[in-house]
């Protein structure tokens, strides 16, 4: 400590060998960070802003509908009419204006109904508070506001309800403030008239600008989102399959780091997800594409907007299954590659038949027009019957053990053969049997390295190598092996049946989709 008393000098000395200050007191990286962060900051905007443009329509109608209502203030004639009381235009506009035309109505139906029952309200109990004489008028204010706000706050959290909250709210603020400023202000009535002016200006500009100005409607937007989900949908499962298939074990990164990574290599798996999870917007666009008056393509009155909810519920279902599906993908055991290979062919054409029907329907689904899915249905049912009659005929291959079906190797590869659309994946499957034969050599004579990567590569072990399960060198080894074995075998079983299983579900949606489009009165076209 040197210098004056209570002061204490902190000597940082340089580094003796290369004559530089310590890496914690160089600023150089938070300076650099901090240039680059809003060039960052810029670009993240603008990519937000580019993925759906009227976001940015959006923020300049709700700027220019309060600039509108902001003349008012500003310019004097309308000022000496309404006085301080027009800032609740702003306030209106600011509350009520909404992303889509929908949902202005409703918030607006809300405002206007709980700024009329409030303004109703708070005359009758000025009238009767006036009445009761000086001394009581507080009492009386103070009791209304009390059984308002409990009343009101009761009935939003009634199941039925539960819609209207916003105008409960709405109607609890608005009286309060009303019957209170006009309590102090003096000729509460003319108070409360003025103020339910002011927010019945408020609510029709926004409902103009709303309208008028580049509407974004709540119905176009429900109709884009339940197309987008059949092709998301319709993509991952063929991502997921594809991949399922072309996994040979050789390069299997740790589960919990994919995870992590939110799987960047599956871009499909990430709209599945989103379907999964698009319950709540599609029941909110919805409710407010009910609002909406006619308009574009849907120019009847009491569209059957829910209708497109009990399709994307569905369709939802559906995505369980391949959600199922990637989980099969990616768990810890898995069918060695030349089994996943034997039933290629049948997996993949019914892989291709579903995605091809489920395109179909979000095609027909986007154009308004429909037509019976008789043909892509059958050829959907047709590819799943091949494939489970190849399981039939081949069950063996999913519960017998690798000693007990050896000498079934050259059946198993002439059966591949004509399973197989691909003639150099036949070569490729006849290799990969051959290699098996290297595996099954007898312990006695030993496993080399080799021996071992080409046995985890036909038996796909992803976390365990062959020599994990003979650390003991116990007679309990073999056993536990075969056990093991035979499950990876049965989870071949397990991704086909959830397959089988998600094509069973398409029959529901196609029946959802024609009742959607019988009820919207979609065009009809030839079947095909």
């Amino acid at each position: 400590m040197n210098g004056k008393k209570g002061s204490v000098i902190i000597d940082i000395q340089a580094d003796s060998k290369t004559g530089s200050t310590p890496g914690f007191v160089k600023p150089s990286f938070f300076y650099q960070e901090s240039l680059e962060y809003p060039s960052k900051w810029i670009l993240d905007v603008w990519k937000f802003a580019k993925e759906d443009t009227d976001r940015v329509t959006f923020a300049l109608k709700v700027g220019l509908a309060c600039l509108l209502v902001s003349l008012l203030i500003l310019c004097k004639a309308p000022y000496d009419i309404f006085g301080i009381d027009i800032i609740w235009s702003i306030l209106t506009v600011a509350i009520m204006f909404e992303y889509t035309v929908g949902a202005t109505f409703n918030r607006g139906f809300n405002r206007a109904l709980g700024s009329l029952l409030a303004g109703i309200f708070a005359i009758v109990v000025i009238q009767v508070a006036i009445s009761s004489g000086h001394i009581g008028e507080p009492y009386v204010i103070g009791v209304s506001i009390f059984f308002i706000g409990a009343i009101t706050s009761f009935m939003k959290l009634w199941p039925s309800l539960v819609q209207y909250e916003y105008g409960f709210r709405v109607t609890l603020f608005t009286y309060c403030l009303i019957i209170v400023s006009g309590y102090r202000m003096g000729n509460p009535i003319k108070t409360a008239m003025n103020r339910l002016y002011s927010i019945a200006i408020g609510g029709l500009v926004a409902v103009l600008v709303n309208v008028l100005i580049c509407p974004i409607w709540a119905g176009e937007k429900l109709h884009k989102e339940l197309v987008n989900n059949f092709n998301s949908l319709a993509d991952s499962l063929e991502e997921c399959v594809k991949k399922y298939l072309n996994d040979d074990g050789s390069d299997h990164p740790e589960f919990a780091k994919t995870v992590m990574d939110d799987f960047p290599d599956e871009p499909a798996f990430r709209k599945c997800r989103a379907t999964l999870n698009s319950s709540s917007t599609l029941d909110s666009l919805a409710n407010s594409a009910k609002w909406e008056p006619p308009h574009g393509r849907f120019r009847h009155f009491f569209y059957p907007w829910f209708e497109y909810v009990k399709v994307g519920t569905v369709l939802r279902h559906c995505a369980y299954e391949v959600m199922a599906l990637h989980g099969c993908l990616h768990s810890e055991i898995q069918a060695p590659y030349n089994l996943r290979c034997t039933f290629q062919a049948e997996i993949l054409d019914a892989t291709n038949q579903a995605a091809a029907l489920l395109r179909s329907l979000g095609k027909d689904v986007s154009n308004m027009k429909w037509s019976l899915q008789t043909s892509l249905l059958n050829r959907v049912h047709s590819s799943t019957e091949r494939l489970q009659r190849s399981i039939d005929m081949h069950s063996y291959l999913l519960t017998s053990s690798h000693e007990q079906h050896d000498h079934t190797t050259k059946p198993q590869l002439k059966q591949c053969k004509t399973l197989s659309f691909n003639q150099n994946d036949c070569l490729a499957q006849s290799a990969d049997q051959d290699t098996s034969k290297i595996a099954a050599v007898p312990s006695e004579l030993g496993r080399d390295t080799s021996i071992k990567r080409q046995h985890k590569r036909l038996h796909s072990w992803p976390s365990h190598d062959v020599g994990d399960f003979e650390e003991d060198g116990t007679v309990n080894a073999i056993p536990r092996m075969r056990a093991l074995e035979s499950t990876a075998a049965l989870s071949l079983a397990t991704f086909t049946s959830l397959l089988i299983e998600l094509v069973a579900r398409l029959d529901h949606l196609v029946e959802a989709v024609d009742r959607l489009a019988t009820m919207a009165k979609f065009k009809p076209e030839c079947a095909i």
